[in-house]
């Protein structure tokens, strides 16, 4: 039709339906156990408690309903955890981030800590396809006396399904405050003019599935030489140091497949180390 390939080049984001989701649950904890004293959600965003084994750790799921992430896009989520509350969240499956036009999506996961709770973010990969455009933060609000480990991990296409990607914008950042005041702040940014010299040495060479860990909480040093020793039986690149008042493990491995397996074992082996806890693989993971 006249006049089509010219609307086709001129189409944005921003011209079509997009998604802005939320999701915000809020925990506490005694000596009986841990409970959920707020929720909210608002679609795509919704949230799951499924029962886990009797544990006295509550798990909760994430699910995105759009079954992806498109340009433009915003997700926001945020788990609170107040008193002696011990809870693992993670996602349904991997969240895969499509093609965008113009616009990068934006999601951010708020993460706060109080008194002496015990918090494990554990989401499932995030998948990049080819041309996608994100921008994803990653918030932590940490006081003295609690327990977390949070992790974040991005697989630049599906090598067992012959996809590559060439191009796009990804931008994964990490803001970490303890009682306040920052203690760490990272980025990881691949951009267009970036992505054509991934494979060099200095730069992925070829890694296509990247992680960070993250873990504050007592015993650092023992805890560091743990996952070291960890890092050191592991079939993937893992090294892990100490920056502040937290440990950071940063993991590499040539596809999403190989690090899931590495990442399993990382959580098994680190959290017989850490005791009764929500900090082992979640179960969702195996679904």
């Amino acid at each position: 039709m006249p006049g089509s390939s010219t609307g086709q080049a001129s189409a944005r984001d921003i011209d079509l339906e997009r998604a802005v989701g939320a999701g915000r649950v809020v925990f506490a904890g005694n000596a009986s156990g841990t409970r959920i004293v707020d929720t909210y959600q608002k679609f795509p965003i919704a949230l799951a408690f499924p029962g886990v084994d009797g544990r006295r750790s509550l798990e909760t799921v994430v699910i995105n309903c759009s079954g992806g992430i498109a340009g433009g896009d915003r997700l926001d989520v945020e788990v609170v955890a107040r008193g002696a509350a011990s809870v693992a969240v993670t996602t349904q499956a991997a969240e895969k981030v499509y093609r965008a036009l113009d616009r990068p999506a934006q999601i951010t996961t708020r993460l706060a800590a109080h008194e002496t709770a015990r918090l494990a973010w554990l989401p499932q990969e995030t998948i990049i396809f080819d041309r996608a455009r994100i921008e994803r933060r990653t918030e932590l609000d940490l006081r003295s006396g609690v327990e977390v480990i949070a992790l974040e991990w991005l697989v630049l296409g599906r090598i067992d399904s012959g996809e590559e990607v060439r191009g796009g914008y990804v931008l994964d950042s990490w803001r970490v405050k303890l009682d306040g005041r920052l203690l760490w702040a990272d980025a990881f940014l691949i951009s267009d003019d970036t992505f054509a010299h991934l494979h060099r040495d200095a730069l992925l060479s070829n890694w296509r599935a990247v992680g960070t860990l993250i873990y504050f909480g007592p015993g650092l040093a023992r805890r560091l030489d743990v996952l070291r020793e960890i890092a050191n039986s592991l079939g993937c690149k893992c090294a892990a140091t100490i920056v502040g008042a937290i440990i950071i493990v940063r993991l590499a491995a040539i596809a999403g497949a190989d690090l899931k397996r590495e990442l399993r074992s990382l959580l098994d082996q680190f959290s017989r180390e850490l005791g009764t806890g929500p900090f082992g693989v979640p179960k969702m993971w195996s679904c």
